[in-house]
């Protein structure tokens, strides 16, 4: 099928997105590895600090060819993450979308139903045009990132269909962290939205707070399954006002969420108004398609030095040619442009391009891309490296400065603590090694230096050391490379940004 693949994300392997290819990474166990487990991503890699170009180089300016071409010739691309919790239907929204925008055909859905039937899982047809592998199929669950496209009238969308299970979520993280956007699909059936929103065993509330960190502001709350509530519009107010109040805490505003209720099983108010009396007795705003057709066109930057976190790396098996997989973060890059591999420090030559699963001459701020490279060793390139200009190397750092919230109260942030550290798609095990102040919720500023301890909805500056360095920046300098999460024991504890790389 030409709309959908499987986007790897660092622990899984890819699936055919180049002809015969393989990924070099073995395939994730059940759960979240402990930090102890953790394999760091990059000791002993990386280019020492002569190696590095000379500060005194002349300011960045970009060529001609890299600029947009004519409004109007292309629609902007959208990178759409759909999140929510496990069993919530993101999976089957997604592959309903796909067939109602005729990105599956009528064959290749009839070939989903009837093997779906045969598995005793007839209501799963549309699940399984993203959910390809036999042990997702096998589980009922998804456990790597669906990716897959569609137009609208103003957009291009890559739709980027996250796992929902807690064990999975540092694949969401993955994926996520390329949205421009987001769609938040909620179960309205009696218990799972609850359970979904669940302080300790919820996903839908970590994944709302993950998409925010990530720098995502404009959000689709799908309320999934209406049916099953009879189309209540009591049941869509009650889930609207808790998950509300919960998303304002969040940092999303009230006019960049938009609230759809539908039912992705029963075609209802997915690319049409419904056509239920029951719903449209009291519904007459935007369906799922115009919702996203109404979101605001992402800001790219083209003018500033390529860099393109690398997602995934696949080797063909039938020409040997290494491929990195990533979103452009800035710059532009084509067939013929030099690029650095950080930490590693090879420099490679574009070979080719895919966007999409087929070839293109440029790649831009924003696009979703496979980069043929020529002149790297697949042993010095690996997800969690980045792709830059070989006269704008990004920094790395193994002792970082991070001004964090913190979301899981279960257990306090305190001197010593070890932690996962993610950023972009980079992991590392960390450990916290000097709280510096408490924030002023209101203003921002310090109010109190040295705190013991970090507990729930506390914000704090603090200090972390790596085990292994990795590609990052200070925030203001480019947010793509300087977003953070920090989990412990299958949770996200606390989200932020890098304030400062600290040299030892």
């Amino acid at each position: 099928m030409e709309s959908s693949s499987k986007l790897s994300t660092g622990n899984e392997q890819l699936g055919d997105q180049v002809s015969g290819a393989s990924s070099r990474r073995n395939r994730m166990g059940e759960g979240t590895p402990s930090v102890e487990e953790i394999r760091p991503q990059s000791h002993n890699r990386g280019m020492s600090k002569s190696d590095l170009p000379s500060k005194s180089r002349a300011p960045y300016k970009p060529e001609k060819w890299m600029l947009p071409e004519k409004e109007g010739s292309d629609l902007n691309q959208l990178n759409l993450a759909i999140v929510g919790h496990v069993d919530s239907g993101k999976s089957t929204l997604s592959g309903r979308l796909l067939h109602l925008l005729g990105r599956i055909s009528q064959k290749q859905m009839h070939k989903y139903e009837k093997e779906a039937k045969i598995q005793g899982k007839g209501s799963f047809a549309y699940a399984w045009a993203l959910d390809e592998s036999p042990e997702e199929r096998e589980r009922g669950i998804t456990m790597t990132v669906g990716v897959a496209y569609f137009d609208t009238k103003n957009y291009h969308v890559v739709v980027l269909d996250s796992p929902g299970h807690k064990d999975f979520i540092p694949n969401m993280i993955s994926g996520a962290t390329q949205a421009d956007a987001a769609i938040l699909v909620i179960d309205a059936s009696i218990g799972s939205f609850e359970a979904g929103v669940d302080p300790t065993k919820g996903q839908t509330r970590e994944h709302a707070q993950l998409i925010r960190s990530f720098g995502v502001d404009q959000l689709i709350v799908a309320i999934n399954k209406m049916d099953v509530v009879e189309y209540s519009k009591e049941r869509y107010d009650t889930i609207k006002q808790k998950l509300g109040a919960f998303l304002r805490l969040c940092g999303f505003k009230d006019l960049s969420v938009l609230w759809i209720p539908l039912s992705a099983m029963e075609n209802q108010n997915l690319v049409s108004a419904s056509s239920d009396a029951r719903l449209r007795s009291w519904y007459q705003g935007p369906h799922l398609l115009d919702a996203i057709d109404s979101l605001q066109p992402p800001t790219r930057d083209i003018s500033k030095p390529v860099v393109m976190p690398v997602c995934d790396v696949v080797k063909s098996q039938s020409t040997g040619q290494v491929s990195a997989i990533g979103k452009l973060a800035s710059g532009a890059l084509r067939s013929g442009s030099k690029v650095l591999v950080m930490p590693s420090g090879d420099v490679g030559t574009v070979r080719s391009l895919e966007r999409d699963s087929r070839p293109c001459t440029v790649a831009r701020a924003g696009d979703n891309v496979s980069v043929v490279l020529h002149g790297v060793e697949e042993t010095n390139i690996m997800s969690g490296d980045v792709l830059c200009h070989p006269e704008f190397p990004v920094p790395t750092a193994k002792h970082v400065e991070l001004k964090v919230l913190v979301l899981d109260g279960s257990a306090p942030i305190v001197i010593g603590s070890q932690l996962e550290f993610h950023v972009h798609h980079a992991k590392e095990a960390a450990r916290v090694v000097k709280i510096i102040s408490l924030l002023d919720p209101k203003t921002g500023k310090a109010s109190k230096k040295t705190p013991r301890c970090l507990v729930a909805k506390q914000s704090a500056i603090l200090e972390v050391v790596l085990n292994g360095s990795v590609c990052a920046e200070e925030y203001s300098n480019c947010k793509a490379l300087g977003r953070v999460s920090l989990r412990s024991l299958g949770r996200t504890v606390a989200v932020g940004v890098i304030t400062r790389l600290i040299e030892d």
